[in-house]
């Protein structure tokens, strides 16, 4: 607040030079009023800020008329008299002792105090040039789309959560019904190999024994030459 009120005193001497000038109707007196505040809906686009003043002993000429905006620690000048902006600034005289700011194109970074400022430049007067304490202006965001911001945020995170769990649901579930068949498969490829050496321990065997029969065959076929030879020579 104390800030705000140094800021409205430079100001007021900003406003002293600019609309400096030497007159004789010195007993003018102005007071100017504004509506503390002015909330505009999200859905708003162009607003009107009004401001009374009564004026007293001054001349029959009509007064200027001015608009300051007031942000954070800094003021900027809207219209001096003339509108720096006259597509986002209009001044309007709705009657002799009303005037209203036109504000277009409304947004959000709108929001600032609006001050308005009246002056008889043809008075001395130090109570010829008189500011309001300014309006408020206040525009609410839309929550719609906010809170349709926050969902969708909050929607993509459930679908990442769901998407990590089912995947590891899926991985466990297909370790468990598969194992089983690894094992099985394991099972079966040892009992091959078994299958296997058996198999090729029957075939040494059975040519171990082939081979035996073999041999005891040749002897058999050799005895009777061997006692035939011993008949005949003790015969001789």
């Amino acid at each position: 607040m104390a800030s705000f009120n140094k800021l409205k005193n430079m100001l007021m001497l900003a406003f002293d030079w600019i609309l400096y000038g030497a007159g004789a109707a010195d007993t003018c007196q102005v007071t100017v009023t504004q509506p503390r505040f002015h909330e505009a809906d999200y859905s708003t686009h162009t607003v009107f800020l009004t401001c009374t003043f009564s004026a007293s002993g001054c001349s029959s000429s009509p007064p200027e008329v001015l608009w300051f905006r007031f942000l954070t620690n800094k003021h900027e000048d809207l219209c001096t008299p003339g509108c720096r902006d006259n597509q986002k600034y209009k001044v309007h005289s709705s009657s002799e002792n009303n005037i209203s700011l036109q504000i277009n194109n409304l947004t959000v970074e709108d929001n600032a105090v609006y001050i308005c400022g009246i002056a008889f430049s043809d008075s001395s007067s130090p109570r010829s040039k008189q500011t309001g304490d300014g309006t408020v202006l206040t525009k609410t965001e839309d929550k719609q789309h906010s809170n349709g911001e926050l969902i969708f945020v909050f929607m993509i995170i459930t679908s990442s959560l769901l998407f990590l769990y089912s995947t590891t649901v899926f991985t466990f579930f297909a370790v468990y019904k598969l194992k089983p068949t690894l094992l099985k498969k394991s099972g079966h490829e040892d009992q091959r190999k078994e299958n296997c050496k058996i198999s090729s321990g029957r075939k040494i065997f059975q040519a171990i024994a082939q081979e035996l029969q073999k041999q005891r065959y040749a002897e058999h076929c050799q005895q009777p030459d061997d006692l035939e030879d011993d008949t005949v020579y003790q015969n001789r």
